[in-house]
């Protein structure tokens, strides 16, 4: 007997209406259905089994609407325990592409390419076309919604392919990807928005003032990364500013800082007619992830200005006679300087090291390095700084000073300047 076509008409939900004069054995057989659906194996999530997502995989409707969702792979998002739980925080975001019953493919990124690793290739949400039941409606719609959590809890999982992320890469892939695709466009991309590569590499900004958006913006335009999103594309990026909670973290004015940066770049793409991006406030949980087979790649870490010390290199000759230790009244001023600048910093830390250049003898160059240090110290905490630390340093291991010409040399009188100073670094942390 050949039972493909009462499967298929099964599977689309080709039933007779319940509710009719001897409906009862088929409401009974229409429940036996249900119940025993959430017996069986999953497809990605508990929630979602395998058979219940099969009916998604059936020939799409030709004017359905597309939604691409990226999901972020990088060591910011996976953190080394617990990453972000991008599937337990979309739900309304899902529910969005669900209602429209959009054809959806979902995939992961990471690395410098605009390479994407699918886990989901157009699956059908229309819980609608050939399911005129209502009963059968809206089990398939809850189907959609779990399956697709599914899918997305698959891609979170999926080892990284690189190193750290470009965000804006993948970006232009996901548009891409929507090219050829008919009915409303959308592209969902799941991020904490720190990209390491790329022109929105994030590692040396300072995440303070809109000078230094519209600066990024600048350079990504004129590098031609800024995404060209096509014609109707609805971007949306979710979880910006929240990394894994591991992982160096933003405080409230970066994430903010961090919405405007991804506003401002998403939003230069957008320009064609009836394209838009939002930043969503999306709080992201965090989930347990298994440990890789397999190590993954080293991400760069984004430090972020809040973390990283500001550094004073102030030379020796203004501080100290030669062979003393002894801080120069003429100092003092230069000093003051600096304790204002820490002062001013909110739960500072300072740091004071000490360097000697290679004219004094061996044996007295730590000892040296360590008594300016701590002359430096004495001086700071005498101007209200309480939390400073003083390391003698002895030799520098190298002299670099900025702005100096590819290959140029420093002279010999240059070079004792720079090996005899002090430098003294203010942190937040």
């Amino acid at each position: 007997m050949n039972t493909t076509g009462t499967a298929a008409d099964r599977s689309r939900g080709h039933h007779r209406p319940l509710g009719r004069r001897g409906g009862a054995p088929l409401l009974a057989g229409a429940l036996t259905l249900l119940l025993t659906a959430g017996l069986t194996s999953t497809c990605g999530t508990a929630a979602a089994p395998a058979d219940a997502c099969g009916w998604m995989t059936e020939p799409l409707s030709a004017d359905a609407g597309h939604t691409v969702i990226l999901v972020d792979g990088s060591a910011s998002v996976r953190g080394t325990t617990a990453g972000r739980d991008y599937a337990g925080g979309i739900g309304r975001l899902l529910a969005a592409v669900v209602r429209r019953k959009d054809t959806v493919s979902v995939g992961t990124f990471s690395g410098d390419s605009a390479q994407i690793t699918w886990t989901a290739k157009d699956r059908s949400a229309d819980w609608v076309t050939g399911n005129d039941n209502a009963v059968n409606q809206k089990t398939r719609k809850q189907q959609a919604a779990e399956c697709l959590s599914g899918f997305v809890e698959k891609a979170q999982r999926a080892a990284p392919h690189g190193s750290g992320s470009n965000v804006l890469a993948a970006l232009t892939a996901g548009a891409a990807a929507l090219d050829a695709a008919s009915g409303r466009h959308s592209l969902l991309v799941l991020t904490d928005g720190l990209s390491t590569t790329g022109c929105a590499d994030l590692r040396a900004a300072a995440f303070r003032d809109r000078r230094e958006i519209d600066a990024i913006a600048r350079v990504c335009a004129a590098r031609d990364e800024t995404p060209a999103l096509i014609r109707g594309v609805h971007l949306t990026l979710a979880g910006v500013g929240q990394p894994a909670t591991d992982q160096p973290a933003p405080t409230p004015a970066q994430r903010t800082w961090l919405g405007t940066l991804w506003r401002t770049l998403c939003g230069a793409g957008a320009a064609a007619a009836g394209s838009s991006c939002t930043v969503p406030p999306t709080v992201i949980g965090t989930a347990d992830h298994p440990r890789p087979r397999k190590q993954p790649p080293r991400d760069p870490v984004i430090r972020y200005a809040d973390d990283r010390p500001e550094t004073y290199r102030l030379p020796g000759a203004a501080l100290f006679d030669s062979n003393s230790s002894t801080v120069r009244r003429t100092a003092l001023p230069l000093l003051s300087d600096v304790a204002v600048s820490a002062r001013t910093t909110p739960g500072s830390r300072v740091a004071v090291y000490g360097y000697v250049d290679p004219r004094g003898r061996p044996d007295n160059n730590h000892r040296l390095s360590q008594d300016r240090a701590d002359a430096v110290r004495k001086v700071l905490t005498g101007l209200g700084l309480t939390r400073v630390t003083a390391y003698g340093r002895g030799l520098p291991k190298g002299c670099a000073t900025p702005h100096r010409a590819a290959g140029s040399k420093l002279s010999a009188a240059q070079r004792l300047q720079c090996d005899r100073r002090v430098d003294i670094d203010i942190s937040r942390k």
